[in-house]
This record gives C-alpha cells, structure tokens and sequence, in this order.
C-alpha cells in the first residue's frame, strides 16, 4: 500500500514540476521593453519587468532539501522525501502562477493602453482613461493574493482528476515563500 501511495506521491511531483517548468517558459517569453522608450517607467512596463525579476529569482533560489530521519524504514523515508520535494515544487509553482497572472494583467494594461492612445503619444485629453487603466491595473494586481492563487490551482489540478491529497496547505507554501524573500 505505501509504496503505491509513493507512486501517487512521485507522479504528482512529476506533474508540478512540468506545471512549473511551463509557467516559467511563458514569464521569460514575456516582453519587457516598450517599443517606445517614454514607456519604460509606466505602470504596466514596470510590472512585467518586475515579473521577469521573480521570475528568475523564483528559478534561482536554492531547493530546502532537508528532510528529516524518518521513523519506519525505506518506505517512510521515501514519503518524507517526496513530500518535501514536492512542498519546494508546489511553492514554486504557486509563485510562477502568481508571477504569470500578474504578467497578464500587465499585458492586458498594454494592450488597453495602446487602444487609448491609438498610436498617439499620451496628452491632456486621454489623461483620464490613461489614469483608469493605471488603477485598473493597480487593482488586478492586488486581487492576485496567495488566497486566489492557491484555490486557483486547487481547482485546476482536481478538475484535471490530479492526486491532490497531500498537497500542502497554503500556509506552507507561505513559509517556504517567506523563507526564501530576498
């Protein structure tokens, strides 16, 4: 029985490390320079550029690979390693999906901001609609919590019938997240 639940436990692994592997080929294939270099500092530009950073730091930050001595043979050990491997790829994961969406946002302010200004250089006269897309991206921005992220991918691994029965909780992810803040 413990080594089929391991197999459960070693597939699941598998699927969020390929989740996470694709989450981070769509941020670095993200643009982060605007064809017009008056862009560079606005709002959405700095985001995505922001979203490149995380991107790489979420990929370079150092796997926790300690896992403690386990009570009751191979078996045991192997559920403990597993379930710490796939804590680090989770946590991973659920910030690459954080990244990605805050990067869509991003794109969607470019996109809405290019149907503003129609080619045309920003002007008193689209002042306004430029300063709502600027809150309607500070907005999105801040509805991408832990909280949105979290059940968002509850629900997209359990829809897809994932084994998700001991995938952690958020909380952990938070900590491991946390332990790892530049």
């Amino acid at each position: 029985m413990q080594r089929e639940v391991n197999e459960c436990r070693t597939a699941r692994v598998a699927e969020v490390l390929a989740d996470f592997r694709t989450l981070q080929y769509y941020i670095a294939a993200g643009p982060v320079e605007p064809e017009n270099e008056e862009d560079y500092y606005t709002e959405g530009w700095a985001a995505l550029r922001q979203c490149t950073v995380d991107g790489q730091y979420i990929l370079d930050v150092a796997a926790d690979t300690r896992v403690p001595a386990a009570q009751g043979g191979e078996e045991e050990q192997t559920r403990a390693e597993l379930q710490q491997v796939l804590l680090d790829a989770y946590a991973r994961r659920h910030e690459g999906q954080k990244i990605l969406l805050r990067q869509a946002a991003a794109q969607r302010w470019i996109e809405y901001r290019d149907q503003v200004l129609q080619g045309q250089r920003p002007h008193p006269g689209n002042h306004a609609q430029l300063q709502a897309l600027d809150n309607q991206l500070r907005a999105e921005l801040a509805a991408i919590t832990d909280e949105y992220v979290y059940a968002e991918l509850l629900t997209a691994d359990q829809s897809q019938g994932r084994w998700t029965m001991e995938d952690p909780s958020l909380r952990r992810i938070q900590r491991w997240l946390q332990a790892r803040q530049r």
